[in-house]
């Protein structure tokens, strides 16, 4: 090797040693500034900065708290409206959620709020859970050991084929009194469980039920008292269509959970709407 490439090598290794150094004490230089800085701002200024990271902080968990609420939400609507007994539609259309101008305290939870006009509308998706657990707490009981009683006309449709797919005895028009309390009556018989349609109007049969200490499925109204029922189901009693959704769905969940073999009509027939 000449002296003159050995020179050439000697630099370049003197220039990347220089280079090194001063990488290094820039960087020293720059933490030692930084290190400065901070050395220099005084204990209220540190405060102040700490504070003004914690709001921002805030803000934007909020934020997303804010996202994730309303999606949890919907998601639990979506869920709620899929899996309801019939579409939302079906009730809405037959007017089971309207209700009357009085609202008792009985059913003042069930209420999602008043029209214009004064009528009270029942949240549909309690009134949706309330058949559900209506038709859950009459599947506990046999045919021959329940009765339907029905005295507003508006019913008498549906509570007939109700009693035709089911085979649940029916009184529609007028309960004959005492037929459950008085043994020397020669119809007198035994039930285990009474459906009300309306707690004013079938009254005797509810009185004679409470007496004999049996069970009462009352179908209530805004303007309904539920004293007396073990189980309520919710909805406007007093609209032939709203019957027709009600009593449709409860012998459809009876049938299937009783194992009873019956065809039973679209929704369309029970409503009058076919």
């Amino acid at each position: 090797m000449t002296e003159d490439k050995t020179q050439e090598v000697k630099d370049k290794e003197l220039s990347k040693k220089a280079e090194k150094i001063s990488l290094e004490t820039e960087q020293k230089d720059s933490e030692k500034i930084a290190k400065e800085k901070a050395e220099s701002l005084s204990p209220e200024e540190i405060e102040k900065k700490k504070k003004e990271l914690l709001e921002k902080v805030k803000k934007i968990s909020k934020k997303v708290d804010v996202v994730k609420t309303a999606e949890l939400k919907e998601q639990v609507k979506l869920k709620k409206r899929a899996d309801m007994l019939v579409p939302l539609e079906d009730y809405i259309k037959n007017g089971i959620y309207l209700g009357t101008k009085v609202v008792t305290p009985h059913m003042k939870p069930f209420v999602y709020r008043r029209r214009a006009d004064g009528l009270a509308i029942f949240n549909t998706d309690l009134i949706d859970e309330k058949l559900k657990e209506g038709i859950e707490y009459i599947s506990k009981f046999a045919p021959e050991d329940v009765i339907l009683v029905c005295k507003r006309q508006a019913g008498w449709k549906a509570a007939k084929m109700f009693s035709k797919y089911t085979g649940i005895r029916v009184f529609t028009k007028k309960y004959p009194a005492g037929i459950l309390t008085n043994t020397t009556l020669p119809d007198f018989f035994e039930n285990e469980l009474t459906i009300v349609c309306d707690s004013w109007l079938d009254r005797n049969a509810l009185h004679d039920t409470v007496i004999i200490h049996k069970k009462v499925l009352m179908i209530c109204d805004t303007n309904n008292f539920s004293t007396g029922a073990n189980q309520v189901v919710i909805g406007n009693n007093k609209s032939e269509k709203s019957m027709g959704v009600i009593f449709y769905l409860l012998a459809r969940g009876y049938c299937k959970a009783r194992k009873i073999e019956a065809e039973i009509p679209d929704l369309e027939v029970w409503t009058g709407e076919e």
